[in-house]
Order: structure tokens, then sequence, then C-alpha cells
């Protein structure tokens, strides 16, 4: 009955030294990718907001990563035709002719970024140019660009779903993306 107990003992310990490694465990999904957001803003006139902008990002795997204020995520300002910063001091994003680099943290995605949408939250217009998503963590899991060029409604998800295309003699197909409701960020 003692070998029992020492065997018994020498097992628990092994598997609580296991669940500590986290090498018994199945992976999960874990809250730890890095994400730059790139988001251009056109230079037409009164093209800029102040208002508040929702961003909605994900992969083919419906890792759906949802940004309720990426206003308050901006990190800097950067020159549209050169890569290096012009500034690291906090202004305001999306004015006319700018590009502003947002930093998001999020689930991480398992295949590359392909369906980006945004959403205007006020009473102002903004014309956003262009969005690239790029994953800090594995370059090759970055989205292409999105171009949007136009207005954008209010108070309405606006953008491009890449991800399951089907071509058909009749043109391309798209699968429909219905979002649940997130409760946190």
């Amino acid at each position: 009955m003692r070998n029992c107990r020492g065997s018994l003992l020498a097992c628990c310990v092994l598997f609580l030294s296991l669940l500590v490694g986290g090498e018994s465990l199945p992976p999960e999904k874990k809250n730890n990718c890095t994400y730059t957001v790139t988001i251009q803003t056109t230079c037409t006139k009164d093209a800029g907001t102040s208002n508040d902008v929702r961003l909605r990002f994900g992969d083919t795997n419906s890792n759906d990563i949802l940004v309720r204020r990426l206003n308050s995520k901006h990190v800097r300002r950067v020159d549209p035709l050169e890569p290096e910063v012009l500034d690291d001091v906090p202004r305001k994003p999306f004015q006319a002719c700018i590009v502003d680099e947002f930093q998001v943290m999020g689930q991480c995605v398992q295949s590359p970024i392909c369906y980006l949408y945004l959403k205007l939250a006020g009473a102002d217009d903004w014309r956003p140019g262009f969005a690239q998503v790029k994953v800090l963590e594995g370059t090759h899991l970055s989205s292409d660009y999105f171009y949007f060029h136009r207005y954008l409604p209010r108070h309405a998800w606006h953008g491009f779903d890449l991800c399951d295309r089907e071509v058909t003699p009749f043109g391309i197909k798209h699968k429909r993306k219905v979002f649940a409701k997130k409760l946190c960020d």
C-alpha cells in the first residue's frame, strides 16, 4: 500500500510539473499577439475626423479582432512617402493627408488577415485612403492593403472581405459573414 501511495504522489508531482510547464495542455487561443494598424486619411477637403473609429479584422479561421476605440490606440504619425517616423508626439489621429499607426493587442490569427471593416461613430465625415494590418509575431500573417478612397457611412461597418471567395461562371461569389456581438475588447 505504501508503494502505491508513493507512486501516486510521484504521478501527481509529475502531472503538476507538466501543467506548470504547459506541455500537457491543448493549444488555446491566447491574447498575446501585437498588431500594427496603418491607416491613411485622404487629402480631400474635410476628409479628416475627430469622431471615434472602430476596427474589425480577422482571418479565415473566424479569429475576429474588434477594437472599439481605435483613436485611443494611436502610436505615431508616419510620412506617407518614406517609412520613417515624423514624430512620436501623441497627436490627434485621422487628419487629412496623414498616415497614422496604431498598436492593438488581441488573439492571434492562424492564417493571413483577409478582412477588415471600419465603423465611424459621430456626426462628421471621414474619408480613409487605405488600411493595412501587420502581425508583429508573424509577418506572413499580415494583410494586404485595403483601399477605401470614399467617405464612410456613419454607424455602419464598411470594408472588405477577401477570405472566402469562389470564382463561378457568374462572377465571384462571397460567403456572407455574420458577426456575433462581443462583450469586451
